[in-house]
């Protein structure tokens, strides 16, 4: 199996799906997390080896004459993983300031000899969404997109969320409809280059199995800040070991972050 620097893509396609009462989409608060020119950096590393990075980047723009956040994420590998997969993917989304809603997507992935390039837009009055490639789809109320499921997250209250509490989105991605549920674990401190930062660590449920050995394979930490920034992401994989997405830099963020 190709492991890459599409880690988060990955976790889609293996949450578990929970067979529980139907559920609205987690409410978020007003935003304090993030604002236009935010530019975040992160390395993947297996063990030593040092296999990508992902840029995400945060602008303003204009979609059918509003104002809105346009967010650009690309996903790319580097050295040796370059040689042996030349992954490079870039995934784009303009959605609302005020309700994090997509409304309009784009995935333009490069694998190797591999391409795919598709755009879909969001209607939100009578929840579809229309697909270049495959045509119009019927979708959850307030779904979301990959790019705009991280800024989503960060916007949540978690002092209104108990420890153990599970936060749900469904997320459209590959012309198919994931519902996404990550449990909240509490606060908890993690050691980085730069210092101590407090965080707040998420776990995505996903399938026990071919993938993962428990539940709780995949943990996320966020800082514990007005920004809610992920800054470290940690996946137990069978087979492969220990994969770590940290975060190398992060420009212009809403307010400085805190480390010790």
């Amino acid at each position: 199996m190709k492991i890459h620097s599409k880690l988060i893509f990955i976790l889609l396609l293996l949450t578990a799906h929970i067979h529980a009462q139907e559920i609205a989409t987690t409410p978020i608060k007003p935003n304090t997390a993030f604002s236009a020119g935010e530019n975040l950096t992160y390395q993947i590393r297996y063990g030593f080896i040092v296999g990508g990075t992902t840029i995400i980047s945060l602008s303003e723009d204009t979609y059918n004459k509003k104002t809105v956040f346009h967010a650009v994420a690309t996903a790319q590998t580097t050295g040796m993983a370059e040689i042996i997969y030349g992954v490079k993917d870039v995934y784009e989304s303009w959605f609302d300031k005020e309700t994090n809603l997509s409304y309009k997507q784009i995935r333009n992935i490069k694998e190797g000899n591999y391409t795919n390039y598709n755009e879909v837009t969001y209607n939100r009055r009578n929840n579809t969404v229309n697909s270049n490639l495959t045509g119009i789809h019927q979708v959850p109320e307030k779904i979301l997109d990959l790019a705009t499921t991280l800024y989503y997250i960060r916007r949540i209250d978690f002092s209104k969320v108990n420890v153990g509490d599970m936060v749900f989105v469904n997320i459209y991605f590959a012309d198919e409809v994931f519902p996404f549920y990550l449990r909240y674990r509490g606060k908890e401190t993690i050691r980085t280059k730069s210092g101590k930062i407090s965080c707040l660590k998420i776990s995505p449920l996903v399938e026990v199995g071919r993938m993962f050995k428990t539940a709780d394979d995949v943990s996320i930490w966020l800082t514990d800040d007005a920004n809610c920034i992920p800054v470290s992401i940690e996946m137990d994989i069978r087979l492969v070991g220990k994969i770590h997405l940290k975060l190398i830099n992060a420009e212009n963020t809403r307010v400085p972050m805190i480390i010790e």
